[in-house]
């Protein structure tokens, strides 16, 4: 048996667990009419197959009508979910590991404009900034039918044969009560300790009088709200002792911070550029204060800090969650000594990001994940003949093609120009000091394609005759693209791209003028850049919101920074020219609303307007290729093998994947390559 701390079992009260390692519960919207249908079984049972001991689902599970969706949840109202329960155990079940659902009331968490359209409710009139509701107060019959609420819900989980469930109280309803930043109620359910733990108690009874006392039951719950007037770590342990008191629960799932707002809800899920485990101290405080396993989550992303927090004692479960979303097979490369080849989550935020943006999360550099009905985590060799495969291109999306086809089994060759691999994921790493972390996903392919004994070429500028003469089967463009100045009607040769500013091509300084028309991290952090580099930065987007598609936790960060050094953020303004009058440059600038033009003049113009497809040898090779660079779309959607030959006389197959085809991000480059390779 292995002696490493993380693959020793762990008995919560009749349960064995197999080793240390779990996903808690989150929310990624993948249900289907608000119930786990195959694609979020799916999810779950790969991480089960990974090797893990526990998977919790359905975070932020609702119980109640009052309680409706804000990001994709479930819904645990009624008996239609336990048929889906079932479902999920027996998928986890099969594979050893054990499985749990979290529930919840959302209180004032939530919106009231969807699904039954009913009031919000909360303990007081106190609006959540986030979700921006004016919530009913609670009277007791409310109170009574939530109570009940959350037992029928118990049940449920029950009957559909998962191991446990753990009630939600961080931002939810049920520290709502406990805390005193909303509770202002003077009835039995305010005021005093004692009866703002009412509620939460007796939630407990009613689920324990529904599910007996063998059934797993526990609470996710904060250690401290960390918000003025709010409630400390001190007060928070006292709640935690008076909860396992009562003998009702049998886990506690320690988190930390308060998530009332996006600010400081960036601080209880932290993301790259900050120390990993930063609440494991807390987290090993509420552990030394109460007689209960403990479990937690927040960055923890490698196996180093996982190990220290259960050989330490801080914890006794370590939820990597994120980093089971960049890799679930952690723990199956952990046991065959294979803990090289994890793929390391790099806290990119992608996948709460897209939850913001109300899309599904996915991970930003592992496209399986989500997808696990048509997209394999785990490559397998072709039944077919050994091909020849030549890449162009040594971005994520030149890289994975190169991956997955080596993993395919065939002969690769990937052509280089440049002297490192990586492409823009490079640039984007060295933009601020909290993106280094970017370079992860670089580095995984990298060694993967050492692993898989890819022949790479640095510094080689591929051509039409080079890559013909490796007699290639099947040719993969993926060189990418350049920075789009062209959208300008004149001044083009006047401005410096995003790129120019984060490589140090440019160091624009003065009054700079970034303008940004794509709304991610591209200008995002070169208007940091600027800025902590003293320049005084105005940030102009057409859009209604600066850096628009930079949402959810990532922002927070971005916008401190602006803050912090006086950039000005200026909407609803397009860039249209740039001249240069006596030394400075005029930027010519449109308003729609209004139909006005306005001139302003800077020091240094920079523009983000994605790239133009660096495609020659694409349209070089393109007649010569048996598709003619077709792509059947249709078989690419169905993961069918690529079969269009319009040309017979072509000798090779020819493909164009990531920015090569249009202006995307690293989670489509990846993508593209990962779909298309995987059938050849």
């Amino acid at each position: 048996m292995s002696t490493d701390p993380l693959l020793q079992p762990f008995r919560l009260k009749h349960l064995k667990l197999k080793n240390r390692i779990m996903s808690t519960s989150h929310e990624p919207a993948y249900a289907e009419d608000a119930l786990p249908k195959e694609r979020y079984q799916r999810y779950h049972e790969e991480k089960a197959k990974g090797g893990l001991a526990l998977t919790m689902f359905g975070g932020s599970t609702n119980v109640a009508p009052d309680s409706p969706a804000a990001f994709g949840q479930l819904y645990a109202g009624d008996d239609e979910i336990i048929p889906y329960y079932q479902q999920m155990a027996r998928r986890v079940h099969r594979h050893g590991a054990a499985v749990m659902c979290q529930l919840t009331h959302m209180g004032r968490r939530t919106r009231w404009d969807v699904e039954n359209w009913l009031p919000v409710v909360a303990p007081s009139l106190v609006r959540e900034p986030m979700h921006r509701a004016f919530p009913k107060t609670l009277e007791e019959e409310d109170i009574r039918r939530i109570v009940e609420a959350y037992a029928d819900a118990a049940l449920r989980t029950k009957q559909g044969g998962l191991d446990g469930i753990e009630v939600i109280a961080y931002g939810h309803l049920m520290d709502q009560f406990w805390t005193p930043l909303i509770n202002k109620r003077t009835d039995r359910y305010g005021g005093s300790l004692e009866n703002r733990m009412r509620f939460s108690l007796e939630v407990y009874e009613a689920i324990r009088r529904k599910v007996g006392d063998d059934y797993i039951v526990g609470v996710r719950m904060s250690g401290s709200e960390d918000r003025a007037g709010g409630l400390d770590q001190a007060a928070l342990t006292e709640i935690a002792r008076r909860l396992a008191a009562t003998g009702m629960i049998d886990f506690v799932n320690i988190t930390r911070g308060w998530i009332a707002t996006d600010t400081s809800l960036s601080h209880v899920i932290p993301n790259h550029g900050t120390p990993l485990g930063p609440h494991l101290p807390l987290a090993a405080a509420i552990k030394a204060a109460v007689d209960l396993p403990v479990f937690h989550a927040a960055r923890i992303t490698d196996l180093e800090t996982a190990r220290h927090a259960v050989e330490q004692g801080l914890v006794d479960m370590v939820g990597m969650t994120r980093a089971h979303m960049a890799d679930p097979y952690i723990v199956k490369k952990l046991e065959a000594g294979k803990a090289s080849e994890i793929r390391s989550c790099v806290g990119a935020g992608y996948c709460l990001q897209r939850l913001y943006l109300g899309h599904e999360a996915l991970c930003i550099q592992n496209p399986a994940t989500g997808r696990e009905e048509t997209i394999p985590h785990i490559i397998v060799k072709s039944p077919g003949p050994k091909k020849k495969v030549v890449v162009v291109g040594g971005g994520p999306a030149g890289m994975e093609a190169a991956r997955v086809s080596a993993e395919r089994g065939h002969e690769v060759v990937l052509f280089e120009a440049g002297h490192e691999l990586g492409g823009q994921v490079n640039l984007a790493a060295r933009a601020v000091a909290r993106r280094r972390e970017l370079v992860g996903i670089v580095d995984w392919l990298r060694l993967s394609l050492g692993r898989l004994g890819v022949d790479v070429r640095l510094n080689t500028f591929a051509t039409a005759a080079s890559v013909l003469s490796e007699k290639p089967e099947i040719v993969i463009i993926a060189t990418g693209g350049l920075p789009n100045t062209e959208f300008l009607t004149e001044g083009e040769h006047l401005v410096a791209s995003t790129w120019d500013v984060i490589s140090g091509a440019a160091r624009p300084t003065g009054r700079v003028l970034v303008y940004d028309d794509n709304g991610g991290d591209q200008a995002a952090s070169t208007v940091e850049k600027l800025a902590i580099q003293g320049a005084d930065v105005e940030l102009v987007t057409p859009d209604r919101l600066a850096i628009q598609d930079v949402s959810g936790t990532l922002y927070p960060a971005y916008m401190k920074a602006y803050y912090e050094h006086g950039v000005k953020l200026t909407p609803d303004l397009r860039l249209t020219a740039v001249a240069k009058s006596n030394g400075e440059l005029v930027a010519t600038l449109y308003n729609e609303f209004v139909d006005q033009t306005h001139h302003r003049t800077y020091d240094s113009v920079v523009v983000e307007h994605g790239t133009i497809p660096l495609d020659e040898l694409y349209w070089e090779l393109k007649e010569t290729s048996t598709n003619r660079g077709e792509l059947d779309i249709d078989a690419l959607v169905e993961g069918r093998p690529q079969e269009l030959a319009p040309n017979p006389a072509g000798e090779f197959q020819l493909f164009r994947v990531g920015d090569a085809v249009a202006s995307r991000n690293i989670h489509a480059a990846i993508y593209d390559s990962l779909r298309l390779a995987m059938v050849f």
